[in-house]
């Protein structure tokens, strides 16, 4: 790859082929700091929706100064442009898709409290599910795919970055003895203090299992708001969980999508159906 070539992908990311990207490669093999060309590889992964893409965020912000330069790259509209025009081209072919007749069946079912009610579509989901393999699985829930982060999802982009928990530093006096070599110390991820606390508050979350109580047709609700309490539920999304569930971290991943099942009732299916892949991956593992 020469510097034409290079100026006009910097100008022009959007037109990285995969040729290019490989060429990219070549590069950062030379120049491995080289941090403009890692974050043009990036683009290009991620327009060939490769199974690299997640791998090559993390070593492409641990080789970069600012990461919230990198962020507001891969959230931005020019960065995603592609995987946008592919869902509209293909909202556009259901839309012309002909329909002859139609029927809209009703079925009615008994009112169950939200937390029988998500009970039962999870074993549901489970029941229904034939025999699959684990790479089935897998496919299904689109492991591997690149991470799309919307601009809200700092922390969702900075729990995918965390390597390993912090852990204190615990300094013992040992006695040296000539017969042993000394242990060398365990390295530590320090963490943004910052970090640290959103990361305290989506586990709080979690363990809390948060539940939303039924409200009675023809009953006025009443409304009870406790000042003391801040709520924290906007910090959990389903890239949030998709992370957890690309860190193998599975209870996790189960328990996010449990809390997003109250927040999104309407989509508690999809949800449900989730829960009960991870489960079966979880037995797999």
């Amino acid at each position: 790859m020469n510097i034409l070539d290079y100026t006009y992908l910097l100008n022009s990311p959007d037109t990285i082929a995969e040729t290019q990207t490989l060429a990219l490669e070549t590069v950062l093999d030379d120049f491995p700091y080289f941090q403009s060309a890692r974050a043009l590889r990036l683009k290009g992964l991620f327009n060939l929706n490769s199974f690299k893409y997640n791998y090559a965020l993390k070593v492409t912000a641990a080789h970069t100064t600012d990461r919230t330069v990198l962020f507001d790259f891969i959230t931005s509209d020019s960065f995603t442009a592609i995987q946008r025009e592919l869902f509209d081209q293909q909202a556009a072919e259901l839309l012309d898709i002909m329909v002859v007749d139609s029927e809209i069946v009703v079925v009615e079912k008994p009112v169950t409290k939200l937390e029988d009610s998500i009970l039962n579509t999870i074993k549901e989901a489970t029941a229904e599910k034939p025999e699959v393999t684990q790479a089935k699985i897998e496919e299904k829930l689109s492991i591997g795919a690149p991470l799309e982060f919307a601009k809200t999802e700092k922390h969702s982009f900075q729990e995918w970055l965390q390597l390993s928990r912090t852990q204190p530093i615990i300094r013992e006096k040992a006695e040296k003895t000539l017969s042993t070599a000394p242990t060398p110390p365990t390295p530590v991820v320090e963490l943004d203090p910052e970090k640290q606390k959103k990361a305290a508050i989506i586990d709080k979350f979690i363990e809390t299992s948060p539940k939303i109580s039924p409200v009675n047709k023809g009953a006025i609700p009443s409304i009870q708001i406790d000042i003391n309490k801040e709520d924290h539920s906007y910090l959990m999304t389903e890239t949030l969980a998709k992370v957890y569930l690309e860190q193998k971290k599975y209870l996790k991943a189960i328990q996010a999508y449990e809390i997003l099942i109250l927040k999104y009732p309407e989509k508690s299916s999809f949800f449900a159906d989730r829960i009960s892949d991870i489960k079966l991956l979880q037995q797999n593992n």
